[in-house]
């Protein structure tokens, strides 16, 4: 089926004909793998048929310049050869108007000579002094200009005289190149547009050749040495052909040389390898992030990533100063950017590596999302069905150890669903964990015995990645206690299967307490944050499944409790007095039958002991309700240091 694509190479089809031989393929009932070489097939045809229509292209603008040539040979007359000249600037670039001005050595200005397409008497008329508008730049320092749009370009010098001929033409878009004979400018020629057009390089070239013509017919009028000079010129067209056929033949080369990297199992790095080696330079290779996955070209400031954003619009590559940036997306959303720092490259080579590197990338992601199903299945069966067979081997499968700390992170967003719960199958499988998505939360189950600061994290690189609030809750999981092996049981291998199944009960505890934990956080205000039910306060006591009071009490209150216990004092019956008595000294001492100084020293003893901003409401809120736990499981001792007791 691939002749059919050179069969319509040969016969210049147009680009829908080549959507034929698959579309057959399909109905003939063909398999995927044979559609995806159809299909890849095709994308070569297509880039073949643009490189020869591009050929065709340049092959006819060298035409016209032989025309152009052979034109000049049969004239005689130098007003014949400039209006010749200029009308066929006109033709070759497809504008609407045509002109050249000659430099007057008198007045040091340069005056209109000749105009195609001119409608306006007081354009054909117009002078321009050196450095005044586009053309009198371009006399001045002997170099092409060209603006999209004259009135907005800020670059020239305008003249009221100058504005008001070019609006009175209604020129928008120009294009200026220099006549030149040796080091002299002797005029400009000039093509324009009445509308916003950019003029690309290719066009800039052409009207240099013609304007190469002009200067050799201007100082000698004889045609002879024009025809000589536009053979020259041609030579140098077929020149610049040969170099651009043996660019693409190196495209090709180094992009068969990556495919076949990559068909061997190498990775981006190799990639990138070949890249420098053919063209040189550093180059760096960033994720949909922005982060560097292989290589480093130094900081990179906003614009980069504007050029990033332009190249994947564009579907090419973008130069910024010393860089070149080639960006490739999927569905809207970025993938790789290539950054080459390199003062002269072959862009086709960085726009092929940079298809091969979101191929890679995408391959990538097509195995973490197959590994992270498997993780999420393993995940879902501890925390729905605990008592499942087999769960400590397919943990031990994944990389993981049941029996070592683990933190459970519920996060709750907002966002991609899709996104998050690619982030969380990344984040699992770097720390050897599990993650799972479902609905609008993520649960990870991760090593570590810090869940505080595991939630935080979650939430601020998760947040990071959606960029909408995710909120995490997290929690411990409770590690089985150590013993022998269960009666009637085979020894280790029972025990490791019976402490696996505590395991993966505590786990769906811990999940309980961890998404309680997490939606405690939005409904206090917290969106966007991370926290367990330790950072909580007394409100995880609320949202905590253990309810560890015990934990809760020593947390808030130990220190005066322990005190209390060193020395016999009574802070702690000291504190509850005067947290009941409305936080009144006076009547703290009138409770406790002590003098009011002895109740002042206490409860300096107190603040120094529970630190700075015990009193604040939130705080003295978890002193009250410390006290009261506390007062409930022990019996308080009376004051048997008498009234001074400190």
């Amino acid at each position: 089926m691939s002749t059919r694509f050179l069969e319509l190479l040969a016969r210049e089809a147009s680009a829908v004909e080549f959507e034929g031989p698959i579309i057959q393929a399909r109905a003939a009932g063909a398999d995927a793998a044979a559609i995806e070489e159809l299909e890849r097939a095709k994308v070569e045809a297509l880039k073949v048929r643009d490189l020869l229509k591009r050929r065709a292209r340049r092959e006819a603008e060298l035409s016209a310049l032989y025309d152009t040539a052979g034109d000049l040979a049969a004239l005689r007359d130098l007003d014949a050869v400039l209006e010749a000249i200029v009308h066929r600037a006109r033709q070759l670039l497809a504008t609407d108007v045509a002109y050249m001005t000659l430099h007057d050595p008198e007045r040091g200005d340069t005056y209109m000579r000749v105009t195609d397409g001119s409608i306006s008497a007081k354009f054909r008329a117009l002078r321009l002094a050196m450095g005044h508008g586009l053309g009198g730049l371009v006399a001045q320092t002997a170099v092409p200009y060209a603006t999209a749009d004259y009135f907005a370009d800020a670059r020239f010098r305008h003249r009221e005289h100058i504005d008001d001929a070019v609006k009175e033409e209604g020129l928008v878009a120009i294009l200026g190149v220099p006549l030149r004979l040796g080091q002299r400018v002797i005029g400009v020629l000039m093509a324009a547009n009445r509308s916003a057009r950019p003029f690309h390089q290719e066009e800039v070239s052409l009207l240099a050749s013609l304007a190469a013509h002009a200067a050799v017919a201007i100082d000698n009028a004889r045609l002879l040495q024009e025809t000589r000079n536009a053979l020259e010129e041609l030579s140098q067209a077929h020149r610049t052909a040969r170099e651009h056929g043996e660019a693409v033949e190196r495209a090709a080369m180094a992009h068969d040389r990556m495919t076949s990297l990559v068909l061997r199992g190498g990775g981006i790095e190799d990639v990138a390898a070949v890249v420098t080696d053919v063209l040189g330079g550093s180059l760096a290779v960033l994720d949909d992030l922005g982060r560097a996955i292989s290589g480093d070209v130094g900081e990179l400031d906003a614009g980069v990533f504007e050029a990033a954003q332009a190249s994947r619009a564009l579907g090419r590559t973008v130069r910024r100063g010393d860089l070149l940036i080639a960006s490739v997306d999927v569905g809207g959303e970025p993938l790789c950017t290539l950054i080459l720092r390199s003062d002269d490259a072959d862009e086709r080579i960085l726009e092929r590596a940079a298809l091969v590197c979101a191929l890679l990338l995408l391959f990538r992601r097509s195995v973490a999302e197959a590994e992270g199903r498997v993780r999420g299945e393993l995940l879902d069966d501890l925390i729905y069905r605990p008592g499942s067979p087999g769960l400590a081997d397919r943990a031990r499968r994944l990389g993981m150890d049941l029996g070592a700390p683990h933190v459970v992170v519920v996060a709750k967003h907002g966002g991609q669903r899709e996104r998050a719960a690619f982030w969380a199958s990344s984040q699992a499988t770097l720390r050897h964990g599990l993650a799972a998505g479902r609905g609008d939360e993520v649960v990870l189950l991760l090593p570590g015995d810090d869940p505080g600061g595991l939630a935080q994290r979650v939430a601020r690189e998760l947040t990071s990645s959606l960029h909408s609030p995710a909120t995490a809750g997290a929690s411990c999981v409770a590690l089985p206690a150590a013993g022998p092996p269960p009666p009637g049981s085979a020894g280790r291998g029972a025990q490791d299967q019976s402490a696996a199944g505590q395991v993966a009960h505590d786990v769906a505890a811990a999940y309980q307490d961890a998404r309680r934990c997490a939606e405690a956080l939005i409904a206090l205000g917290r969106a966007g944050d991370g926290a367990s039910a330790a950072e909580l306060g007394f409100v995880g006591l609320l949202v905590g499944d253990g309810r560890d009071v015990h934990g809760f009490v020593g947390r808030t209150l130990g220190a005066v409790i322990d005190y209390d216990a060193r020395r016999g004092t009574a802070l702690t019956d000291t504190l509850a007095a005067y947290f009941g008595t409305g936080g009144s000294p006076s009547r703290t001492a009138e409770t406790m039958h002590i003098h009011v100084n002895t109740v002042t020293q206490r409860l300096d003893r107190i603040g120094k002991l529970l630190g700075e901003g015990w009193l604040e409401p939130e705080r003295a809120l978890e002193i009250q309700l410390a006290l009261r736990l506390h007062r409930l499981g022990h019996t308080s001792s009376p004051d048997t240091m008498g009234p001074d007791a400190i």
